[in-house]
């Protein structure tokens, strides 16, 4: 099974992730978490293009590709032989961030982004995206703060340092594509405790695989 989890900035992702990795674990159950960028060898070095504050002349398309290559390596040497291992994969970010924010946020066409999302990834999509949503003035709080905790707002911070109104047409993004891709997105409220939301991913999870139980149990 393929799970990823998309928001927007400080939507609390990377808690989430490796709450529910600890919960089917618990249940033993074999799980790799991994992220985008930054999942496979090359990854982590253009992970440190496309997030640092020094990359602020990056022009969309540059910014695309980059992401498009990231990905399509990560997808052969990370998520395609862990899944052909029988393992869990958990993405932190996934082909739909491309989508939504060089898409929605810096206003190239989705569709297109699709089709090159399919041909980076050899059509490997999702089975199960859960979308934490909340208000972008929320999720950049938190964004920042951690930033500056981490000591991340120089090599990380490329992002956050966007516009209200980017953030708010990625968030809206988000939601519309969501929309359009309701056989596999889940939208989860992330604006409450980091358990509040997990009870609430969780139940999502739960079902979702019950409904998946019973397509295969149908097929026999």
């Amino acid at each position: 099974m393929f799970i990823t989890f998309e928001g927007i900035e400080g939507c609390g992702k990377t808690t989430q992730v490796n709450k529910l990795k600890e919960y089917f674990e618990s249940q033993g159950k074999d799980v790799l978490v991994t992220l985008e960028p930054g999942g496979s060898r090359l990854g982590k070095t253009l992970r440190k293009i496309l997030l640092s504050m020094e990359s602020q002349d990056l022009t969309k398309e540059a910014e695309l590709f980059l992401y498009l290559a990231d990905r399509a390596q990560h997808v052969e040497q990370v998520i395609r032989p862990a899944l052909a291992r029988g393992q869990i994969v958990i993405s932190d970010r996934y082909a739909d961030s491309t989508i939504v924010y060089q898409g929605y946020g810096r206003g190239l066409d989705p569709q297109t982004l699709h089709s090159f999302n399919e041909i980076a990834t050899k059509d490997l999509w999702p089975d199960l995206t859960i979308l934490l949503d909340l208000p972008v003035e929320i999720g950049l709080k938190r964004a920042v703060t951690r930033n500056i905790q981490k000591k991340l707002t120089k090599d990380e911070g490329r992002f956050e340092a966007e516009s209200i109104k980017f953030h708010n047409r990625v968030r809206e993004g988000y939601l519309t594509w969501a929309a359009l891709n309701k056989n596999r997105f889940v939208i989860v409220d992330a604006t409450g405790e980091i358990d509040e939301i997990f009870t609430q991913i969780l139940n999502k999870v739960t079902s979702f695989e019950e409904k998946r139980v019973e397509g295969v149990s149908n097929q026999i």
